[in-house]
């Protein structure tokens, strides 16, 4: 499934609710729904720096593709990193690269947000760009496989 196909899934389970309490609880539903990271990779080294809530954000780069695992002590922020691992996720490092996070918005989801969870949001998916920069470089020079960064 594309990344564009992703987006597309996500926006029609959203799209099913009309007020916020309804997706802040889809948002608790994607957090619950998430693969859980092993204690080992909950480390300074997967650490979301400029979240007020813990968050762990780990890439894979293998195939040619990235595939994210994540966790947060936060329910809300676990839903929306959760969201993030489901777009970005099985995504090749350009696709990642080139898919800003408009998905977000026309979701509904940044208007709602405290402006502590904004600047964590942009953090999540700052780092989400990161690894994509990093493995693109890789892809670019033909790596289609690397330990985690």
């Amino acid at each position: 499934m594309s990344i564009s196909e992703r987006i597309q899934k996500v926006s029609e389970r959203f799209a099913q609710h009309d007020h916020w309490e309804d997706k802040y609880k889809e948002l608790i539903n994607f957090g619950k729904d998430l693969a859980e990271l092993p204690d080992s990779d909950c480390s300074d080294k997967f650490k979301v720096k400029g979240c007020q809530s813990q968050v762990w954000l780990k890439p894979d780069y293998s195939g040619g593709v990235i595939t994210f695992k994540a966790n947060s002590d936060a329910v809300l922020v676990k839903g929306i990193v959760a969201l993030i691992v489901e777009v970005y996720s099985g995504s090749t490092p350009k696709e990642v690269v080139e898919t800003p996070p408009n998905f977000l918005k026309d979701l509904g989801i940044t208007e709602h947000l405290s402006m502590n969870r904004t600047n964590g949001l942009a953090s999540m998916i700052k780092q989400v760009q990161m690894y994509g920069l990093v493995y693109k470089s890789l892809s670019d020079r033909g790596v289609m496989n690397a330990d985690s960064l």
